[in-house]
């Protein structure tokens, strides 16, 4: 009893000396997030003076930089979206037998091209034709016993039992002699599709059983590419679309459209199957060959569109650029542009607020200026 009184005691001792530091800790912490909070506060307004002090400053007003100045234009805006794919065989099959046997021959080897309906394997079945010797005599010897019994009984000889087991034994022998006979036509394999030779699972000697594959056949003609997009896109891409499909292996771009949509999302990546058939008439795209598929996820008509490295940003995080605009005195000066971004693509962004048709932008000289100095264009 003693023992668990001193653990309890001791862990209230912990407990105390562990406070005082928890509670410094969060005062720091909060201490410092107040203090960042006036740091930026007081940045943004040492800019601001900044600016102010450049546009009042006549020192800065004289200085002429040398810049190249565009009109602001609208135009159409597209993103587009990269993923991997691959071709596969739009039809892959398997001969194989319908019965088990040790194989006597392959007749085709990987990459050959065999028509449908060509003997693919052998297998041997030379028990099946002893048993079916051997009914055929047993058949024989039956319908032998049953003319003579029939006749017997033609003549009202001998008793209806042995006439129709006569019979009965006869028929039976025929139906299993037909099965046994429809069993060795299947000694052969044939290829159930046109198409090539893709792989090779058994060889002469081994033996295959009921369904095994021997030799898988797909057909190249018939070809698509089959990728995996990430469920954020399932809004966007609609079958039928238009997309690029380009083969890095073969230096070829290709259009194609979507012709399949999967009809479930993956849980282990999160992303939906899709599919484009492709016209493989000449053999060249081959099973399994890297492909890049390209789709436009986000358009705009009429949207002010500018490069991205013109962008600057103060320290408060505000972007902006720099225009080109008339003081008093007719001298064009550097003015800055605040302004709110959108969706961007390969080098340009679309700029939903800041910018209106017929600002004169600053496309180079940018990064040398300050608001309030005299511009000198036609670089």
């Amino acid at each position: 009893m003693n023992k668990y009184i001193l653990l309890i005691i001791t862990a209230s001792l912990l407990l105390v000396a562990c406070q005082p530091e928890q509670d410094e800790l969060t005062l720091k912490r909060a201490a410092l997030k107040e203090k960042t909070a006036v740091l930026r506060t007081l940045q943004a307004e040492i800019e601001v003076l900044q600016e102010e002090v450049d546009k009042l400053s006549p020192e800065k007003k004289r200085d002429s930089v040398m810049v190249q100045v565009q009109p602001v234009e609208v135009q159409s805006f597209s993103r587009k979206v990269n993923i991997q794919g691959s071709v596969v065989s739009d039809e892959t099959v398997y001969a194989s037998s319908e019965i088990g046997g040790r194989i006597l021959s392959v007749n085709v080897k990987e990459g050959q091209q065999v028509s449908r309906g060509a003997l693919v394997a052998t297998l041997d079945m030379e028990t099946v034709q002893l048993q079916i010797n051997e009914m055929q005599t047993a058949l024989d010897l039956a319908v032998t016993v049953y003319e003579r019994q029939k006749r017997l009984w033609d003549q009202e000889i001998g008793s209806e039992i042995q006439y129709l087991q006569a019979k009965n034994n006869k028929e039976r022998l025929e139906k299993s002699l037909e099965t046994m006979r429809k069993q060795l036509s299947k000694k052969n394999v044939y290829a159930p599709i046109s198409g090539v030779v893709n792989k090779e699972f058994a060889s002469a000697g081994e033996v295959a059983g009921p369904g095994t594959p021997i030799v898988e056949i797909l057909d190249s003609r018939k070809v698509k590419v089959k990728a995996d997009v990430p469920e954020q896109y399932l809004p966007i891409i609609k079958r039928g679309q238009s997309v690029k499909l380009n083969f890095p292996a073969l230096n070829q771009e290709v259009d194609s459209k979507v012709s399949l949509i999967g009809a479930s999302i993956d849980p282990a990546n999160r992303t939906f199957e899709i599919e484009m058939r492709l016209n493989n008439a000449q053999g060249m795209y081959k099973p399994n060959l890297l492909t890049e598929i390209e789709f436009v996820d986000f358009t705009k008509e009429g949207a002010v569109v500018i490069p991205l490295e013109l962008l600057q940003e103060e320290v408060s995080g505000r972007k902006f650029v720099y225009l080109s605009k008339e003081d008093k005195e007719g001298r064009d000066i550097a003015t800055k542009a605040y302004i709110t971004l959108g969706a961007s693509y390969e080098g340009s962004v679309v700029v939903e607020e800041g910018l209106a048709v017929g600002d004169q932008l600053v496309t180079v000289g940018g990064r040398s200026l300050v608001a309030g100095n005299y511009l000198a264009p036609n670089m």
